[in-house]
Order: structure tokens, then sequence, then C-alpha cells
């Protein structure tokens, strides 16, 4: 896969992204073990990183791989993590491990999703939770959070719409805020059009937000996990979670046996 070099400099980048972290120039280079006066000629210019110091900034500024490999070439640099189409070799082994592990779910819901929150893949449970959404919802790409959110979508079924709306909007902001991405910025901007309010978790007897949602005659009520990679090296495995939904009453488990998802 080709990618462009940005058009801005890497001391520019590299100030946007320690600014997003909320770190001045002496924390950063006390983190990094690098001099302050070093980093602020990398920031302003007059003095071209290394591709080891890019990379040591990077690693402690918590920079996703996609971006690492941004800042890499900004610097002249080649990138230092690939890319795979999913239909690559290179991810055969990680999507087979990610279908067993959404498979041995059942008869619970998990997905996966990419970093756009496009769905990748998904056990047979998660068509409990989509049955009654309008089909152009369905139509690959399908984004996940346009699926729960769209009122032609999960939303009408949500019994706590406000609750979970608020956590979704509260978790997609910190993302944007995390990563800088303009997808998941468009992405937060139109969910934020969708009716449906967004109310705190006030709920005294909860300590997670729970999905509270009526499937096929049942009320069920579920609690989430993310689970992702803990060392890839590949941009895309990087961005890859398995979103998990379990039950949490003994009604929803109970439920969910008995329709056989």
């Amino acid at each position: 896969m080709t990618i462009s070099a940005p058009e801005r400099p890497v001391g520019a980048l590299l100030r946007e992204w320690r600014e997003r972290r909320r770190l001045s120039q002496l924390e950063l280079s006390a983190g990094a073990g690098v001099s302050t006066r070093h980093l602020s000629y990398v920031e302003t210019g007059r003095s071209r990183p290394t591709r080891q110091m890019i990379l040591r900034l990077c690693e402690h500024l918590e920079v996703p791989l996609r971006a690492r490999n941004t800042l890499l070439l900004a610097g002249g640099h080649a990138p230092a993590y690939p890319v795979s189409t999913m239909d690559s070799p290179r991810l055969h082994a990680v999507l087979d491990a990610v279908r067993r592990l959404l498979d041995s779910q059942l008869p619970y819901p998990a997905v996966l999703v990419d970093a756009g929150w496009e769905l990748v893949d998904a056990n047979a449970a998660v068509g409990l939770l989509t049955e009654g959404s309008a089909d152009f919802l369905l139509e690959p790409p399908v984004n996940v959070l346009r699926l729960s959110l769209h009122p032609k979508g999960m939303a009408p079924r949500i019994r706590n719409l406000g609750q979970w709306r608020g956590h979704i909007l509260e978790r997609l902001q910190r993302q944007v805020a995390a990563t800088g991405s303009p997808h998941l910025a468009e992405l937060l901007a139109e969910l934020r059009g969708y009716p449906g309010g967004a109310e705190p978790a006030t709920g005294a007897e909860d300590v997670v937000v729970p999905l509270r949602y009526t499937a096929r005659g049942h009320d069920l009520a579920f609690l989430s996990t993310t689970s992702i990679f803990g060392t890839p090296h590949d941009v895309t495995v990087a961005e890859l979670a398995v979103e998990s939904f379990f039950p949490a009453d003994q009604p929803t488990a109970q439920a969910l046996r008995e329709l056989g998802c």
C-alpha cells in the first residue's frame, strides 16, 4: 500500500501530538530522554530528527502506528509499520484466531471492528440485536455506531437509549481527542445529530453502563468489553478491536440460551 508523504513538516506534527497529550516540552524531553533544547529545535524545524528519535518520541506520546508512519515520512524516513489488507495472507492467522474468539462467545454477541468502527466480522448472535434495522444500515461497510444509534437501526429497541447514547458519544469524543482522526470527528458530528438525548449514568446499582435491549419479546441487559491485540506490529492489526456483550443478569443469560443464538 502506498502512503503519501504529509505536507506538514515533522516538527509541527510532533508538536501537535505533544499538545494533544497535554505535555510540555520539558515533560516530553524528560520522559523521552532528550534535551529540551533539541526537542525545541525539532519542533521549530531547526533540527531534523533521526528515525530513532521520531520513534522514541512516538512511543512516549503513545502515537498510533498509522500516525507513526506519517511522522516518519514527514521526517524523510521510510515507514516502520506495514499496512495489510484484510485479505492479505499476513492476516490469515490473526483473523482465524479472532473468528474462534467470536464463536467461543456464543450464545452472546460479539463483533470485530476496525479503527473507524466499521464491522469486519461478527458471530451469529449479533443478528439478534440487528433484527428490525433498516436494510441500508446493514449494507457493507456497516458502521456499528451508526447502526446502534440511528433511529432506523437499533435505537428504538434500546430501553436506556439516552444513557447508552451518552456513553457512546463520550467514548467516541475521547477517541477523537486521542487520535485527531477527521473521519471519527465526522462520525461524532453525525451521531450527535440523531435523536435520543444523552444522559449520564445515574443508576446506583450499575457499576458500568449497561445496554438494556428488547429483542424477540425479551428484555435483555448486557455489559460490554473491548479486546485489542497486545503487541501489534501491523497497522491494520493495531486498529482492530473485539467488542463482546455479556449478560448483565441471569434472566438475560437464560433468554439467550433459550433463543439458541
